[in-house]
């Protein structure tokens, strides 16, 4: 898995993705790798990994119908499953919230299809 982290330089793994969406040095894509740091200082604090905050998020929030992760590797696997048991407080879903907004596209050519999937009833809550 690639590493989001403001200290990883490497840029995209193909020339076919668009350089302005993956070019992490512009500003928006700056204020991407800042969440990516509060949530995984959120991570830790709670005792878990940014993976396993993200696949529970994911797999408690009432507008996914399921959690498709991926794994290549039985190592990678193996970090997506304890999030299976993984039940987030309100206090640390507020704190998501405030760190990504539900609704909000950090960068805009981000957008790509449209925003039908965060309509009020398609919202955590």
């Amino acid at each position: 898995m690639s590493d989001p982290r403001k200290d990883n330089t490497s840029g995209p793994a193909s020339t076919a993705r668009p350089q302005a969406r993956f070019d992490m040095s512009t500003p928006a894509n700056q204020r991407k790798l800042d969440a990516v740091e509060q949530l995984t200082l959120l991570a830790e604090k709670i005792g878990l990994t940014l993976i396993e905050l993200a696949v529970a998020f994911v797999i408690n929030h009432p507008g996914v119908a399921s959690a498709i992760i991926g794994p290549r590797t039985m190592q990678q696997l193996e970090a997506f499953l304890p999030a299976a048991d993984v039940t987030l407080p309100a206090d640390v879903l507020d704190r998501i919230d405030d760190i990504a907004a539900p609704g909000v596209t950090v960068n805009p050519a981000d957008n790509s299809y449209g925003d039908f999937e965060l309509r009020a009833d398609q919202r955590r809550r």
